[in-house]
């Protein structure tokens, strides 16, 4: 039987950002396996195989949660790094952000991001997101 897991990565730095992405997910019973990077260059190297050694993020059925506003490289780099590896391109991503500025949605978009969540979000409004996160995947499995 093949493995149904999704494996997410939250591309996050604020600690409370992480703890409601946990708590909704709990709250919605989804146990799918969470990373955590705290900005784009941990999250490229828990993506990509390193010394021969797989990466730290399993390579199938990947989801990216990410934040746009973080340190050493933003989430607007990360996804321009993302979209040019081969290897890496096609992941679905989904921007969890605080930014609200038309220049960065539209950048996103252009670089195929899957959904673009303003922050802050309350947490009823987030744990419904997760939610209809959960029933899309569901209905991916079944096509």
């Amino acid at each position: 039987m093949e493995d149904r897991t999704i494996n997410i990565l939250l591309v996050e730095d604020d600690e409370v950002g992480v703890m409601n992405v946990r708590r909704a997910l709990k709250k919605n019973q989804i146990a799918n396996p969470l990373y955590i990077a705290e900005n784009g260059l941990k999250a490229l190297a828990m993506l990509r195989s390193q010394n021969g050694k797989p990466p730290v993020v399993p390579p199938k059925r990947r989801l990216i949660l990410l934040d746009l506003n973080m340190p050493q490289m933003n989430g607007l780099e990360f996804l321009r790094e993302l979209r040019f590896d081969p290897q890496l391109k096609a992941t679905p991503v989904i921007v969890l952000t605080t930014s609200d500025e038309d220049r960065d949605k539209l950048e996103a978009y252009n670089l195929n991001v899957a959904g673009y969540i303003l922050k802050p979000i309350t947490f009823s409004r987030f744990t419904e997101v997760v939610s209809t996160l959960n029933q899309y995947w569901m209905l991916c499995e079944m096509l």
